[in-house]
């Protein structure tokens, strides 16, 4: 059986040797194996693409991206470029513990197709993160359709027919995580603790995930078009009722004088509403002018194809 993983790497000098020699070390002895890494360098500045071009010993892969097109277009390419039987994405800083893949191989041969990793413990991660990262979850999952099952990244083990079908969706504005779950195919999971970084730092600030976040809702639901509409009718029949009661007011007990605090409030009130509207269209438009343009999700500048499959 052949196993591809895709790895793609920005700025990881530090984790590329020990994530190697911690794949070997766990499949070194699995009998019937062979291994195709599959490392996509997505523009990294550092001395990534010389480290992954020392390794001789190893069935290497290597895609060099451009430039920085971001993970989710990185991850598409190594995925795309994966020739295995069975595909696993992952991270090089081993917080997706390769040691999983070994059980995720018997849930396939068991008829699984697909196989995610599920955290059960994020306590590596700083609390904001994993109070971002709950929320992130139930807003999405109340909003979106499909739903993205709960403490699951790409880390996961995917047949070839899964893959094939992922090649033919066409978006350039990728959510990998939404992509993935609106394949469906028969899915099994395998929870593991998250462990920590083995090197480097995360590439991934407050600012980033937000954008993420926001890719992912709009990429998978119109609802917050639906919402607007909703609110804007009943602002409307509020706004109606204010006018009639002031009518009203007016006819039975005389004309007041209006407060100059209550007037800018409810001018102010219904401006945000107004300029959160159009944010919310612009968002939609922006994506749409996006994907009009036909743009490729990623630019390669070059391919390396080295060493030999490893494996029993």
């Amino acid at each position: 059986m052949k196993l591809s993983l895709v790895v793609p790497v920005y700025n990881e000098e530090d984790a590329v040797d020990l994530f190697i020699k911690h794949i070997h070390r766990i499949f070194d002895a699995y009998e019937g194996l062979c291994i195709e890494f599959v490392f996509v360098n997505d523009g990294s500045t550092d001395g990534t693409l010389s480290v992954l071009l020392a390794h001789d010993n190893i069935a290497l892969k290597l895609i060099d991206l451009s430039r920085n097109f971001g993970k989710e277009a990185a991850l598409t390419a190594g995925l795309f470029s994966a020739t295995g039987e069975v595909i696993v994405p992952l991270d090089v800083d081993l917080q997706d513990p390769p040691e999983l893949i070994i059980p995720m191989i018997e849930k396939w041969k068991e008829g699984y197709e697909v196989v995610l990793g599920r955290r059960i413990n994020r306590d590596c991660d700083s609390f904001l993160k994993r109070i971002s990262a709950y929320f992130f979850y139930k807003v999405h999952n109340m909003l979106s359709n499909p739903k993205l099952p709960e403490n699951v990244g790409d880390f996961r083990l995917m047949d070839r027919k899964v893959v094939e079908a992922l090649k033919g969706l066409p978006e350039s504005q990728r959510f990998m995580k939404g992509i993935f779950a609106w394949l469906g195919f028969r899915t099994a999971y395998v929870d593991y603790k998250r462990p920590e970084r083995v090197a480097g730092q995360t590439k991934f600030n407050g600012w980033r995930l937000w954008l993420f976040a926001l890719e992912g809702i709009t990429s998978f639901s119109t609802k917050p078009l639906q919402i607007l509409t909703y609110l804007g009718v009943l602002i409307s029949i509020f706004s109606f009722g204010f006018g009639l009661y002031i009518l009203l007011h007016v006819l039975i007990y005389g004309a007041d004088t209006p407060g100059y605090a209550s007037l800018m409030v409810v001018i102010t009130f219904f401006s945000g509403i107004q300029i959160t509207g159009i944010g919310i269209l612009g968002e939609y438009l922006g994506r749409t002018y996006m994907e009009s343009k036909g743009r490729p999700i990623y630019i390669v500048r070059q391919i390396y194809e080295k060493g030999s499959t490893r494996g029993s």
